[in-house]
């Protein structure tokens, strides 16, 4: 079997969930190529597990002061350049295409009538699931962004739907509490997490930023440029994350039983429902904005538990190569009878 494998890359966690899905499916000899869009070419790091990907521009959000800024996004993109790619991208190698919500390998096999399975966050929010900010523009480009024959969607927890729990892809050894917060927040500028954070100054901190350019120690900070490799150590090792409301670190943080205070990207609303989520299910603390009150109240807070989640990449794997993509019903109901949540939990 030969798979094209489409990533938006317009967000790490769509990258590290190709990561895992390369993996399980190198595990049955399946030849996959991968084409990531939405991102600069060399704004992609630790890419060489994907061989000899493709970039194209695809679609992004163009963010200011962590915020979605809409009039620049509808500017910024160039859909003329959208379309061209869609007619230019040839399918006929392949027997089948995975897209992880990125839109020219879905839109290719729509119009060349190739076998087109979607796999992503987003497809979970097919399903009245926990939603918060979502508009009649937002629920268009669910459901119309990246078309595909059959969907499969991902979620901290399944709520009566047919969904599967998060692609977990963590490696090294078991996970341990060192005395410093990690912090991921790609949205705000460095300057105001530095003014916030040093505030702190009888805490430590490691920040991984785009904007840093190399490891740097200033107070009570430590900042890293992007690094998918020293990322997962320190998430690994930490006492705790502050991240955005992205679906992928929050899953991964969770596994390892790491503390989550989560701050969603305002105007985007898949960031604000995952961070309503795992406050409902009593997994994250959430703040609005960049607050001093809520980071100190949370620093005091113990220890999370681990939440236990299966191989999911693997079990998705198999269930491709067999064939049968028009129910999954069976995958979703064996996969999260290997889900273990802490008693805490709300479910």
């Amino acid at each position: 079997m030969k798979i094209l494998y489409g990533v938006q890359g317009t967000g790490n966690g769509h990258t590290a969930r190709a990561r895992a899905m390369s993996h399980a499916l190198r595990q049955y000899h399946v030849d996959v190529d991968f084409i990531f869009s939405g991102r600069e070419k060399d704004k992609y790091f630790s890419m060489d597990c994907f061989g000899n990907y493709q970039t194209r521009r695809g679609l992004t959000f163009i963010t200011e002061k962590g915020r979605v800024n809409y009039l620049r996004t509808a500017r910024e993109n160039h859909f003329s350049q959208l379309i061209s790619d869609i007619r230019q991208l040839d399918l006929s190698t392949y027997d089948l295409v995975i897209s992880d919500f990125e839109p020219i390998t879905s839109w290719a096999a729509k119009l060349q009538h190739k076998p087109c399975i979607s796999l992503s966050h987003q497809n979970a929010f097919r399903y009245p699931v926990p939603l918060k900010g979502a508009n009649w523009l937002d629920k268009k480009i669910i459901t119309n962004f990246a078309p595909a024959d059959h969907y499969l969607g991902l979620h901290w927890y399944h709520f009566e739907h047919p969904l599967l729990p998060p692609i977990i892809h963590t490696e090294g050894a078991a996970a341990e509490n060192q005395s410093f917060i990690l912090i991921y927040l790609p949205f705000e500028s460095l300057e105001s997490i530095m003014e916030l954070f040093f505030r702190f100054g009888h805490y430590r901190f490691v920040c991984y930023h785009p904007m840093v350019e190399e490891v740097k120690q200033t107070e009570n900070m430590m900042f890293h440029p992007l690094s998918h490799e020293h990322f997962q150590e320190h998430l690994r090792c930490c006492a705790g994350v502050i991240a955005n409301g992205g679906f992928e670190l929050p899953s991964e943080a969770m596994s390892y039983g790491k503390k989550l205070l989560l701050k969603p990207l305002m105007g985007q609303f898949e960031q604000q429902s995952n961070v309503a989520t795992l406050e409902i299910l009593g997994l994250a603390s959430a703040m609005e904005s960049l607050d001093v009150a809520v980071i100190r109240q949370w620093l005091e807070e113990p220890n999370a538990e681990r939440v236990v989640y299966p191989d999911v990449a693997q079990a998705i794997a198999e269930w491709v190569v067999q064939g049968g993509w028009d129910d999954h019903r069976q995958l979703c109901h064996s996969l999260w009878k290997q889900v273990n949540f802490p008693d805490y939990v709300m479910v």
